[in-house]
């Protein structure tokens, strides 16, 4: 087996070396309370603020909208806690969010929330028809996906925020698989909220941030005095650092769909039955999401991890539930389409060989899986 092909960047990214850097000082000779005001603590608050600045450049909004935490979920969390904080008990989502908007949403519905989640149609979209016509006056808050985590399929942002903001409504959105792939600017967007997290652009996990249009009312969900006021706890110094130094970092490098676009020309070319789900014009540039006919995709899983390509059967974050993608049955697949499914998703890091050595690898796996598939079938007889 050749070195490991890591085309799961989704799920989470690496560390990269100019990150790593920037946050070690901090976990060292820097490990003074931000809230302090000896001469440690001041440093430390004076990097938080750089920080900031670095990770609004990327958002295109102002350094005092944005609030670090710990991560996409606390995010989301936190948003949708605030926004229901009034009297309304309407919110409008979607079929195919992350498990934290799902979830929370659950909850929420089981204390009395009237929940409408809208469909999508089988290239992923969203009826914008539909959801102007789900927002009502007694609707408390529209939360949306910006980019799916499993298919990548990417909604018009400036569609959605300009449809809500001719509402009463608030709007927040999910962007934690978009940010630091796809430009943003948030001043004048019309969002009121709007979820980060670091691991998704190779900053570590456990720091996230969620930005707060500073015309929207806001009731935190961790009281305290740190983030003036919005988010109690002390702060992940290192962490925000290394979140700031990749915010950065992402800003010089843009991605683009050349290498993801060679994965997917060259497996739809050579194995039958493979085909892309999700709209392929409107997604992010670093993500793939494939099925292919009469294989179990856990099977193909395995295989390639056994030779050294690491990718997902879509989000990472239901590994293991044994269940069909709940995005892709939203868009009309079958189960055995659905569990036939792999995402591969791509980052800045990877390169031309390991897409090449993909294209030779899973061919080969999805090839063997199907001769094994036919063995084991039980033989007609006329």
């Amino acid at each position: 087996m050749g070195p490991l092909i890591y085309l799961d960047n989704n799920a989470t990214t690496p560390v990269v070396p100019e990150v790593l850097g920037a946050m070690e000082p901090w976990l060292r000779g820097g490990f003074g309370n931000p809230s302090s005001g000896c001469r440690l603590g001041r440093a430390a608050a004076a990097a938080i603020d750089t920080a900031r600045s670095q990770v609004a450049a990327l958002a295109g909004c102002q350094s005092e909208e944005l609030v670090f935490n710990s991560c996409g979920t606390e995010s989301i969390t936190t948003a949708i806690q605030s926004a229901v904080a009034s009297q309304k008990r309407h919110i409008v989502t979607s079929a195919v969010e992350h498990s934290a908007t799902l979830r929370l949403c659950e909850d929420l519905g089981a204390m009395g929330f009237e929940i409408t989640r809208l469909p999508v149609d089988a290239s992923g979209q969203l009826d914008l028809d539909e959801l102007k016509a789900a927002i009502r006056p007694e609707t408390a808050l529209v939360s949306l996906l910006w980019a799916n985590n499993e298919t990548g399929v990417l909604w018009p942002l400036e569609k959605i925020a300009d449809l809500v903001q001719k509402t009463n409504a608030i709007l927040h959105i999910d962007a934690v698989q978009a940010f630091g792939k796809i430009p943003l600017r948030l001043e004048g967007l019309g969002v009121h909220f709007m979820s980060f997290s670091g691991h998704k652009l190779h900053a570590p996990k456990g720091v996230g941030a969620l930005y707060i249009n500073r015309r929207v009312p806001f009731t935190p969900f961790l009281r305290g005095t740190q983030e003036n006021g919005r988010r109690g706890g002390t702060q992940n110094v290192a962490s925000i650092v290394a979140f700031g130094k990749a915010a950065e970092i992402a800003a010089a490098h843009p991605l683009e769909p050349t290498l993801r676009d060679r994965l997917e020309s060259s497996l739809l070319a050579t194995i039958h039955g493979c085909s892309i789900n999700g709209d392929r014009a409107n997604r992010l540039p670093n993500t793939t999401n494939l099925s292919f006919e009469g294989v179990e995709s856990e099977a193909a899983l395995i295989l390639l991890d056994e030779r050294g390509v690491c990718c997902s059967a879509g989000s990472s974050c239901a590994t293991g539930s044994g269940k069909p993608s709940h995005v892709l049955k939203a868009m009309g697949l079958t189960d055995a389409r659905a569990k036939s499914s792999l995402r591969l998703s791509l980052s800045r890091l990877t390169t031309p060989e390991e897409i090449t050595r993909t294209t030779e690898i899973l061919p080969a796996v999805i090839t063997k899986l199907r001769t094994v598939s036919l063995a084991d079938s039980p033989v007609a007889f006329s």
